[in-house]
């Protein structure tokens, strides 16, 4: 499938849900403390996408996916199922991933959230995913490539000791939820191939785990059987922090049309 380059109509299209979608996150932060469920945080973004926004979640019955949104605890890489069985504790940290879709286009994007006091360890590691992302995204520029993309974060979480999780990636985005190309967070000699231009939208989105980078999936899951994305935990049971912008390739470097009000590039 070749990339998509976005007219002028479309990216304003996408800087309207990509708004939309970092709302989301914005608004669900003062509920992220000990003793919420993660389904309770699930039902209270569900309430706000449906009566505030008029928006509809990109994630709910999405291969058969149950949620409106991926809350992944601690060890869990990605695809968290929100539940109301899973009370958050002190020390946690959260990954909440939402995409909303407005109008036909999509906004996708998601953070990380320390719950309540947290180890140095666990800070450190989702401060070093944030600034994983941030390089990543500072590499975007036409006439860059998506290897550039890939090493400047690569580069940093090794570094930091810490590994990049190879099995999912970022991913263009549009009037569809997962287009060309794939953003891979690691780098491999095929990606020099990829040289960005302006229109072209997609998503940064590393996976940073405190340990090694081999994952294992969970499922199916005998509660959702329809389901077929399922959660994906770290092998060793370490830690594992993501954060994710959707971005604009632009004519001198990048647009992000999920950035959150007062948000500033975090970058070591």
């Amino acid at each position: 499938m070749a990339i998509k380059i976005k007219t002028e109509q479309e990216l304003e299209k996408l800087r309207v849900a990509g708004k939309l979608a970092a709302d989301v996150l914005v608004m669900i932060e003062p509920y992220v403390k000990p003793g919420v469920s993660t389904g309770e945080l699930n039902d209270i973004m569900a309430k706000y996408m449906t009566d505030v926004q008029g928006t509809v979640s990109a994630t709910l019955g999405y291969h058969g996916f149950p949620s409106e949104s991926c809350i992944s605890v601690n060890d869990v890489v990605c695809h968290g199922i929100p539940d109301h069985d899973k009370k958050l504790k002190n020390g946690d940290i959260v990954n909440i991933d939402v995409t909303v879709i407005k109008d036909g286009y999509y906004g996708d994007n998601s953070m990380m959230y320390e719950v309540g006091e947290v180890k140095p360890f666990a800070h450190r590691l989702c401060r070093v995913a944030h600034e994983c992302m941030w390089l990543g995204i500072e590499a975007v520029k036409p006439g860059a490539t998506l290897y550039d993309v890939a090493e400047a974060i690569e580069t940093h979480a090794h570094n930091n000791h810490f590994s990049v999780v190879k099995e999912y990636c970022g991913h263009g985005i549009g009037s569809e939820f997962h287009e060309e190309p794939q953003v891979v967070h690691y780098t491999q000699p095929e990606l020099k191939d990829i040289v960005l231009q302006p229109g072209m939208v997609f998503t940064i989105e590393p996976m940073i785990n405190q340990g090694k980078a081999n994952v294992k999936t969970l499922g199916p899951n005998k509660k959702h059987p329809g389901n077929t994305i399922f959660p994906v935990k770290t092998a060793d049971r370490k830690l594992s922090a993501q954060w994710e912008h959707m971005l604009a390739v632009t004519d001198d470097g990048y647009e992000i049309m999920t950035l959150r009000p007062g948000e500033e590039p975090v970058l070591p």
